[in-house]
């Protein structure tokens, strides 16, 4: 009872919030300006990745039919499909700091379907999403094929873990109404759960097939020399610290300058150091560990004999990923294991805390007691983009439509960053029969209130209720246009 009503005391304040965001907007904006933020990538998939020489930074001017700002999965998917369907046209990507640095080269390394914050959508949009992201996922296993990119990733399925009988049978009959529509997911019983993934308290799972695991800064690193081959100019260690609309637009940065027909927004949290969707999106600060490499008997030893990962059904939602050399990669699960600094920052100073570690393995025995001895060899921060209903954004903005932005992917943006790519390529070509109707294109977006009520909504809400902040999706909201 006294969780129900925390619960919706907290709706309430999230409610007047993105009502008071309405009105606060326009004059909190200009007291607060959010700055970027940037260190190294210190995570399992960098020690996994060849070191590769940094490509120079922009000097000078340079012209191109499309500037990509942002070197992670969506600028590198976009500048492969644009290169691909228009090879005379002159494409320029800039990276603030390496290629990967963000997201990309910091997740937990899961390959799932669907996209957050769409789950209550009707039953054909629903299907639609499906066989998009599970495309997707083909599509982008195909390109690693196709390109022979040296890529670690497996793909034989995640699972949704339940740890209550009462929301086992409810995920069981959502799987029976996934099924009519088509959608191929399985539900598993407790006994059919543990002979592939031993969880403690686990009363069923829905597993998700075709879904996996990937070293994303691996997939991003070995895209550049692709990209290179086909005709993309790449500049690392440059920041873009202004955008000047109009045609053409300037883009400036520390040395040099670029005039672009278009642009794409690819940089997700660290969006709002360019001034853009400042009211849509919040930097989350997610905390990861890694253990060495386990053999095939330390791993029956813990209770995993197959799949590539999975996520539980807690408030806190924790998840993991199993590489093919036998990592485990680990995250979330308490209020310690994620973390939203004041103002938007981008970068969380002195790496991960000792509250954080200890949450973390003491939230991974929770799930596996054999996990107690493992060596953990290495922890790290990453920097989510998140929206305040969970619905990334992508679509064209401005008065002259020539700025594309793809973001807010709010933990699922391993494939859907990916995908990214091929949706704002049709945007760009002035097509979108194939994307028209899904909520996270060209939609409304709730507004998140300005610091410092941002700040101090987050402690209470995750406070009061353990969760982020989160608002029920909405029928209307801002454009992001």
């Amino acid at each position: 009872m006294a969780r129900t009503f925390l619960d919706s005391l907290a709706q309430r304040m999230l409610r007047a919030g993105t009502q008071l965001a309405d009105c606060s907007w326009p004059w909190a904006g200009r007291l607060w300006h959010e700055r970027l933020e940037l260190d190294d990538t210190l995570s399992l998939w960098a020690d996994q990745t060849p070191p590769s020489p940094v490509r120079a930074p922009l000097r000078g001017g340079v012209t191109a039919d499309l500037e990509i700002i942002g070197g992670g999965f969506t600028g590198t998917s976009t500048a492969y499909a644009v290169s691909r369907r228009w090879p005379e046209r002159r494409v320029v990507l800039l990276e603030a700091a390496t290629l990967g640095n963000g997201a990309s080269g910091r997740n937990g390394g899961l390959m799932l379907n669907r996209v957050n914050g769409c789950e209550s959508v009707d039953a054909d949009t629903a299907a639609q999403i499906d066989r998009l992201t599970r495309a997707g996922i083909d599509a982008l296993c195909a390109r690693i094929a196709r390109h022979a990119l040296p890529v670690d990733h497996r793909r034989d399925g995640t699972v949704t873990v339940y740890t209550s009988a009462e929301r086992a049978e409810a995920a069981h009959a959502a799987v029976e109404a996934d099924n009519r529509i088509g959608i191929p997911t399985r539900f598993l019983n407790s006994a059919e759960l543990r002979r592939q993934l031993a969880v403690e308290q686990g009363c069923g799972a829905v597993l998700d097939p075709g879904t996996g695991q990937i070293n994303g800064l691996q997939l991003v690193r070995a895209m550049a020399p692709l990209l290179e081959r086909q005709g993309v100019q790449i500049y690392e260690r440059t920041p873009v610290v202004k955008v000047q609309e109009g045609q053409p637009l300037l883009l400036t940065t520390p040395q040099g300058e670029v005039r672009a027909d278009s642009i794409v927004l690819a940089t997700n949290g660290y969006t709002g150091a360019l001034g853009y969707f400042r009211d849509a999106l919040f930097p989350l600060h997610s905390h990861l560990l890694a253990t060495a490499a386990l053999t095939v008997e330390q791993r029956q030893q813990l209770g995993w004999h197959g799949l590539a990962g999975f996520s539980d059904d807690l408030d806190r939602i924790s998840y993991a990923s199993m590489t093919n050399g036998g990592h485990l990669v680990f995250g979330g699960g308490s209020n310690q294991a994620y973390s939203y600094l004041f103002n938007n920052r981008t970068r969380y100073p002195g790496g991960m805390s000792p509250r954080a570690q200890a949450s973390l393995q003491e939230t991974l025995r929770r799930h596996f007691p054999g996990s107690a001895e493992l060596p953990v060899v290495q922890r790290w921060v990453g920097t989510l983009g998140m929206t305040f209903d969970r619905r990334p954004l992508i679509g064209v903005r401005g008065e002259r439509r020539n700025i594309y932005y793809a973001l807010g992917y709010s933990g699922h943006g391993v494939t859907l960053a990916n995908l990214a790519g091929e949706i704002l390529c049709d945007l760009y070509a002035g097509d979108d029969s194939r994307w028209r109707g899904l909520p996270f294109v060209q939609g409304h977006y709730a507004r998140i209130p300005p610091e410092p009520l941002r700040w101090a909504g987050y402690q209470l809400v995750t406070r009061l209720t353990g969760q982020s902040p989160r608002l029920p999706q909405p029928s209307g909201g801002k454009r992001a246009d």
